[in-house]
């Protein structure tokens, strides 16, 4: 299944503003934002991330309802496991999220 894993934005990584560090459900990972170029994310934004990729801009409020959803579905574990496998450097994970676990800061 292709998942969308809603993220928060910590900072942004570069001067050209084309990655930045992360939160995905207690997970730091770097992601690419040049799909929204157009509509620059800042820190502090939620962003609806795939395979390592920025997808969109979303609401804290739709963040934590994908993320419900996702438990819901039984779909979290694979969400964990699908952050825990990408990243633009070769990191490990900074921490262990738990299956249902909720967005950072809600």
């Amino acid at each position: 299944m292709c998942l969308a894993i809603p993220g928060k934005i910590i900072e942004i990584t570069t001067n050209d503003r084309s990655t930045a560090l992360v939160d995905i459900m207690g997970v730091r990972r770097r992601v690419d934002l040049g799909l929204l170029a157009e509509n620059a994310p800042v820190a502090g934004d939620w962003v609806l991330i795939h395979v390592g990729f920025a997808m969109s801009k979303i609401s804290e409020a739709d963040a934590q309802e994908q993320m419900r959803l996702l438990s819901m579905l039984g779909e979290a574990e694979a969400a964990f496991q699908e952050v825990t496998g990408y990243g633009l450097d070769d990191s490990p994970p900074t921490s262990q999220a738990k299956a249902g676990a909720h967005p950072a800061g809600s």
